[in-house]
């Protein structure tokens, strides 16, 4: 969450409206205000493309997180709303099943209308509405909402971040490369202390423990056994994954689960996404444009497969998602946050006792918990504030489009 919307926040019953509504407002503006940041250096032309199905059009998430405060703040809270478009449910809904039929995702490039300048107006109509209902609604109906504010926050940090990567995927496909920024870097790694951490054997709590926002893939707290295990301090560089490819890593099939060595064959990777060989050197594709390759920053754009084969490359593991959180909590990890997600080797699955929340917002977690693994941390794409050690993210163990990296694990205590 951003600040503004972290003091909408364990609201006490007896908050005055106006200072309740000033939260909200305030938190509502200022995650509104970052994606049309983010969607600035962007022209009509750039918005549209959607470079493979998995990604989407920058205009398409403007559009979709603007459907999402339409769709259930106030289609269901303001009576009498009438929606600004009858086609913009179908159009904009992404995986809601309760919420209606939807446009196909694998298709969302395909809609050259409403065009970017027209989603700029649906976005103005839905922040001009939802400001007038957040100023003059009651205190009982602002703490009835308040919740459903924050994952609507929180919902919009997400395609945030999604803008970023999807952006740059497409802008990656492009041979003469552009620039989205061209002040962007990666923010520089630290490294200090011991190369590993060791975690003892013990009983620890793993997951949100308290009311404050989390999604429910986050709950229930609950007691797990970690340890003993070294976790390294530091996050895997690219100078590591040079060598890894120059001992001929991508090609070496005992490294590889089966199913990464076929995607990797099938794929022709040779090195992480993004990544091109240009005269015997290797350059990356960032949002600053083309640009050497730093063997001294993290690696980043690489699947769970590569993470997994690196791993058993160095003789080491993946640690699972368990480990990591133990010894984020405690301090003892350089860059858990801010420069890449990272893998852990912990199937995406429900923490004993979940359940889904009731309604259509309950589709937002529960129904991906299978084939995919976890992430723990954030990247230079995540927006500011929208960062827990508890935070679970999820993706297919081929997907690496993501600023995705890793650090690693050993039980050779």
């Amino acid at each position: 969450m951003t600040k503004a919307a972290n003091a909408a926040s364990g609201l006490s019953p007896s908050q005055p409206s106006a200072s309740l509504s000033k939260a909200l407002l305030s938190a509502y503006r200022t995650v509104r205000d970052e994606t049309e940041r983010r969607a600035a250096p962007l022209s009509s032309e750039d918005q549209l493309v959607q470079s493979m199905p998995d990604a989407s059009p920058a205009k398409w998430h403007r559009a979709h997180t603007t459907w999402f405060f339409e769709q259930f703040v106030l289609g269901e809270h303001v009576p009498g709303y009438k929606v600004f478009h009858p086609d913009y449910a179908f159009l904009f809904n992404s995986y809601y099943v309760s919420a209606g039929p939807r446009h196909a995702r694998a298709q969302r490039g395909h809609l050259t209308r409403p065009g970017a300048e027209a989603v700029t107006e649906y976005r103005r109509h839905v922040d001009t509405t939802m400001e007038k209902f957040l100023s003059n609604a009651s205190a009982t109906k602002l703490r009835e909402i308040a919740p459903l504010m924050e994952v609507g926050f929180n919902h919009e940090q997400q395609h945030q971040e999604l803008m970023h990567t999807d952006i740059l995927h497409a802008f990656a496909q492009n041979p003469i490369p552009p620039a989205y920024d061209d002040s962007w870097s990666l923010p520089v790694s630290h490294r200090n202390g011991e190369e590993w951490v060791a975690l003892t054997e013990g009983i620890h709590t793993i997951g949100h423990p308290s009311d404050s926002f989390h999604f429910d893939n986050e709950k229930p707290a609950h007691r797990a056994l970690v340890g003993p295990v070294k976790i390294a301090r530091n996050l895997v560089t690219n100078a590591e994954w040079l060598a890894f490819m120059k001992d001929g890593g991508y090609r070496a099939a005992a490294l590889w689960l089966m199913d990464g060595f076929a995607t990797a064959a099938r794929e022709e990777w040779e090195a992480p996404g993004h990544w091109r060989n240009i005269d015997g050197r290797w350059h990356i594709m960032t949002l600053a444009g083309l640009k050497p390759v730093d063997p001294t920053a993290p690696v980043c754009h690489v699947s769970y497969y590569e993470a997994d084969a690196y791993a058993r490359w160095s003789g080491s593991h993946l640690p699972t998602e368990m480990e990591w959180e133990v010894a984020a909590r405690a301090g003892l990890l350089n860059d858990p946050y801010g420069i890449v997600w990272q893998w852990t080797r912990s199937s995406y699955a429900p923490y004993p006792g979940y359940r889904a929340i009731e309604g259509a917002l309950g589709e937002y977690n529960g129904k991906f918990m299978v084939n995919q693994y976890v992430l723990r941390g954030s990247s230079v794409a995540t927006p500011e504030g929208h960062t827990r050690v508890t935070y679970r993210n999820f993706f297919y163990p081929h997907h690496r489009w993501q600023f995705t990296g890793l650090r690693l694990a050993s039980y050779s205590i």
